[in-house]
């Protein structure tokens, strides 16, 4: 566990920053939980790693993409680090609207030109304080950051970059770095492979069946939940819904028709084969998992970086984005009916499910960690001299 650093359990944000709250903005909480959710940490992870390589002499880091140590670990330590991407690239590109705002590209020449000047708007106006943060902070531990912008960075400083999904979920860039690799989709461990599988007699039941979930970080049941529940009650189409631990009992008892589910949670493998759309927030696995079971999508979610997730499920028409934290059920019902019965949608995605089919990301990783740690033999002695200090400390 984290001992210097502050651990959102539960993935929490709200309670442990509780002047989140006070953000009501997408773009106010999303400057918030730049700094203070990552950037702010970033030492104090570095601070816990260095107990940690007291006792274990690693020789890489392997850490997800959002993990602001990298810089410090890979500078300080001298260690070689591996960034996953557990998010949709976030890199700046100068054929791309700024990171982070969710908006869809335009590869039009004004288009470009447009991006141009977001861009430039985004990483002196809105971004400004979160950059300013992150570069006195790397500053401070004479960290080189070439006054590049938060997303960057955490590109640049890894030495590779590899992207959970394939180059069919990213939009073209021209300019692409070159520690960046795409290893296909990366799925939750399972553990419980021989666990008896879910299964309901209604799914052979009804010719229509909605899987809808908002994850387990989101607690709020009015956002997702209950707009898919009402707008569905009593049809012909059934609805399974998990609610990750928030209000079931609750959701059970006001919603008690025949035609609706209400689980805490369904293991996703045993319920989108029978599924014929599914209703999301927008969590990255979920929309990977959704992918390779061919299920178009209706997406509505704008914090924790899902805007840019659910921006691409809408630009690629894999599904519908519905560009909001709260859904009516009018809307909901619209979109569901839009994507089962415009085949668009599935031949899209039989397209990209086919590309996910070509990459091994086991494999992959393997042989990144095997060229990773060929390092010349300058780098091992630098980073015995580096190991030096960092066990007199």
């Amino acid at each position: 566990p984290f001992r210097k650093a502050v651990d959102v359990s539960n993935n929490d944000f709200d309670k442990a920053f509780p002047d989140r709250l006070k953000y009501k903005t997408q773009l106010g909480r999303l400057k918030f939980d730049i700094i203070h959710a990552f950037i702010l940490r970033g030492p104090e992870y570095y601070a816990d790693i260095i107990d940690i390589y007291k006792e274990f002499r690693f020789d890489l880091l392997v850490a997800d993409c959002a993990f602001t140590g990298i810089a410090f670990v890979k500078e300080l330590m001298d260690k070689p680090v591996i960034s996953i991407g557990v998010l949709p690239l976030n890199e700046n590109s100068k054929d791309l609207p700024p990171a982070g705002l969710g908006m869809e590209p335009s590869y039009s020449f004004f288009g470009k030109i447009k991006q141009a000047l977001l861009r430039g708007v985004t990483n002196r106006l809105l971004f400004r304080g979160p950059n300013k943060v992150m570069h006195r902070l790397l500053d401070k531990y004479k960290i080189y950051h070439g006054g590049k912008s938060v997303f960057d960075l955490q590109v640049a400083k890894a030495d590779l970059l590899l992207q959970s999904g394939t180059p069919g979920f990213e939009y073209y860039r021209s300019d692409l770095s070159s520690n960046v690799r795409f290893i296909g989709p990366l799925h939750p461990y399972s553990a419980n492979k021989h666990q008896p599988q879910w299964f309901d007699r209604r799914l052979n039941q009804y010719r229509k069946i909605v899987l809808v979930t908002q994850g387990t970080v989101e607690k709020d049941i009015n956002k997702i939940l209950i707009p898919t529940l009402e707008a569905f009650k009593d049809s012909d189409t059934l609805i399974v819904a998990t609610t990750g631990g928030s209000g079931t009992a609750l959701l059970r008892e006001k919603y008690p028709q025949r035609n609706l589910i209400i689980e805490d949670f369904i293991p996703f493998a045993d319920i989108m084969p029978y599924a014929d759309a599914y209703i999301t927030n927008g969590g990255y696995g979920g929309v990977m998992l959704s992918i390779e079971n061919g299920l178009p999508m209706v997406v509505a979610g704008v914090h924790e970086g899902k805007n840019e997730i659910n921006a691409r499920v809408g630009y690629f028409k894999y599904g519908i984005n519905l560009k909001t934290e709260t859904p009516k059920p009018l809307q909901i019902s619209n979109a569901v009916n839009e994507v089962m019965s415009n085949k668009l949608y599935r031949y899209n995605l039989e397209k990209i499910a086919g590309e996910f089919s070509w990459f091994k990301p086991n494999q992959l990783f393997a042989q990144y960690v095997e060229q990773i740690l060929a390092v010349p033999e300058q780098r091992a002695q630098s980073g015995k001299r580096k190991e030096e200090r960092i066990i007199a400390g």
